[in-house]
């Protein structure tokens, strides 16, 4: 059942007694600032069963926890033992020293129960509600704004761990083993041992184990044919297993995803020949380069820069420099995937309408142009460069779409169209005229004329190169800035390595880090209240000045309180707890003796 915390706060609740300590300027005095406004109990009700059960701990906690689990870029067990004991949590829990708040488990299951429930995205549009309610995408005369979002990628290391084929078979065949031992009812290593693949089980790496010289083709072609054999002879075990197995049981379809993975590393590796199968020249499109994790994929920034796992992409607004949306595309998926769709999130989350989106020249192509031209939105983005090949680019010849011509830099014009491969045509000039130029040597190899492609969407690139050239550029350029600071930001936060297995937990692990950079943006841009103007403080000196009022009219000016006497006087009227009744000079008619 639903936990709720009810909105009175207790005067002995770690932000009421130690917020000042802690510091209402700090991020955690922030946080505690916001309960009751950041996170409310029921806005996650759709995560638990309302009419049954136990209480839960109580959601608005559990958020807030894993916001400070970002923050710090701890783990589970340090984020429960830091809810239990470091007084920066209990204040920005708004938790009672000695209160132990939640267990590991109910973290855990309360963030499983957010990617289950495919509201992974939930505290990332809290951290926008709440920039909205503070008015951050508003003008100075309160109407919204019209955003300009800069967009960009970053490289996500994957957590599943990327082996050589070798490996990778090895790691294929056990994982295939384990599922099969597991119907069969017995432990992993009898059931290999009984079916010959004891040496797939028994050591940390099979290659590590294998005693062969691994410079020798030879014998490296040798191990390769053992593992393929292996691998075929099980695959036909699960041939057999399965038609025992009910179409669609959840045994069925673990059962046939574990085959699927070494099924599909034979595949995308190994190239079977008649005499003996061979390691694949080059690599295969989309390779999986882990069994732990599927969804990983090589990827690439640069030419000089790879990776193994996924990429973050992210979507700014320049002039408030929040995160608006974020998402996890494949290693080897192109940067300006998914760009259209940031937009469509920036738009419907921040209910502000996106003006222009800012990228660099991997989202200046002429498709991503076009799906931005047809959407009715504007791209402002550099238009990728040719590669040098010593001779005059396309840049040096004016295309005129009007009457479909070209002109050279030597100021030949020619109206031959040819048509294309891969483009919508191509202008020709004639050998005669390119053997007469002077300017033959700087512009065209061979004995025939210079060719130009007309681009399918020539149009929009022409219009990227003016605004590439004129002034205003340079102000777009100097704004798309932005998103490369918050991306550092994100990688202070620990995007660069993935935390979990897959891409849907990957997804979660960027979201809560974009919600902590806006989170963390808002707090430093928020109005910090005055350690000594705390309410609840002042209402607590009250009280206590009160009382020790009271006391010391009773005992006399020769005895004055203790002010633990104070303390513990206030603490056993709240709670209830070994009540002792007042002297009786400070009871009164109508009243309960120890009030």
């Amino acid at each position: 059942m639903l936990g709720r915390r009810g909105p009175q706060r207790g005067l002995f609740e770690a932000d009421t007694a130690y917020g000042a300590f802690v510091g209402r300027d700090s991020f955690y005095g922030w946080l505690a600032s916001q309960r009751g406004e950041l996170f409310r109990d029921e806005e996650f009700a759709g995560l638990y069963a309302l009419d049954n059960g136990r209480p839960s701990v109580p959601p608005s906690l559990l958020a807030t926890a894993l916001v400070l689990q970002t923050y710090d870029g701890v783990s589970d067990e340090e984020a429960k033992q830091r809810a239990d004991y470091d007084l920066r949590w209990k204040v920005a829990l708004g938790v009672e020293l000695d209160a132990r708040p939640f267990a590991k488990s109910t973290l855990q299951e309360f963030r499983a129960q957010l990617i289950v429930h495919a509201e992974q995205a939930a505290i990332f549009r809290k951290s926008l509600e709440l920039a909205k309610r503070r008015g951050r995408f508003r003008a100075k005369s309160g109407e919204r704004r019209k955003l300009t979002v800069a967009l960009d990628t970053t490289n996500i290391l994957g957590r599943g761990a990327t082996k050589d084929t070798y490996n990778l078979l090895a790691d294929g065949i056990v994982k295939v083993a384990r599922v099969l031992a597991r119907l069969a009812g017995v432990p992993l290593a009898a059931w290999a041992e009984q079916h010959g693949y004891g040496r797939y089980v028994t050591a940390p790496s099979f290659k590590g184990a294998v005693t062969i010289d691994w410079s020798d083709a030879r014998q490296r072609r040798q191990v390769l044919g053992e593992l393929v054999a292996d691998a075929d002879r099980l695959l036909e075990l699960v041939r057999q297993a399965r038609a025992s197995l009910e179409a669609g049981s959840p045994d069925e379809t673990m059962l046939v995803e574990a085959a699927g993975l070494l099924s599909r590393v034979l595949v995308q590796d190994v190239e079977r020949r008649a005499d003996g199968p061979e390691l694949r020249r080059g690599v295969a499109d989309d390779r999986l380069v882990s069994v732990h994790d599927p969804e990983q994929r090589h990827g690439r920034k640069s030419k000089s820069k790879r990776f193994d796992g996924h990429k973050a992409a992210v979507a700014v607004d320049t002039d408030a420099q929040l995160i608006t949306a974020v998402g996890v595309l494949p290693g080897n998926a192109q940067d300006h995937e998914r760009a259209l769709e940031l937009v469509e999130q920036t738009e419907a989350a921040t209910g502000c309408a996106v003006e222009a989106s800012i990228g660099d020249c991997a989202y200046g192509d002429g498709e991503t142009r076009q799906a931005f031209h047809d959407a009715g939105r504007t791209l402002v983005a550099k238009v990728p460069a040719p590669p040098d090949r010593g001779y005059f680019p396309k840049a040096a010849f004016r295309i005129d779409l009007e009457t479909l011509s070209c002109t050279c830099p030597g100021g030949q014009t020619t109206q031959t169209l040819l048509k294309g491969k891969t483009t919508t045509g191509r202008f020709h000039f004639p050998t005669a005229v390119c053997q007469a130029c002077p300017l033959r040597a700087q512009c065209v190899a061979g004995r025939n004329g210079r060719t130009v492609d007309l681009h399918p969407q020539e149009a929009l690139l022409q219009a990227a190169r003016a605004l590439q050239a004129s002034p205003a550029f340079a102000a777009h350029r100097r704004r798309r800035q932005v998103v490369e600071h918050r991306i550092a930001r994100l990688v202070q936060l620990g995007i660069r390595q993935a935390r979990y297995v897959g891409r849907a937990k990957t997804e979660f692990q960027l979201l809560m880090a974009a919600a902590v950079a806006n989170l963390t943006l808002l707090a430093a841009l928020s109005d910090r209240p005055n350690s000594a103007a705390s309410p609840a403080l002042g209402l607590l000196a009250l009280l206590i000045g009160l009382l020790a009022l009271l006391i010391s009219r009773a005992l006399g000016p020769s005895q004055p309180p203790d002010a633990a006497d104070v303390v513990r006087l206030i603490r056993t009227s709240a709670r209830g707890r070994q009540r002792h009744p007042l002297p009786t000079a400070l009871s009164m008619p109508g009243c309960r003796p120890d009030f």
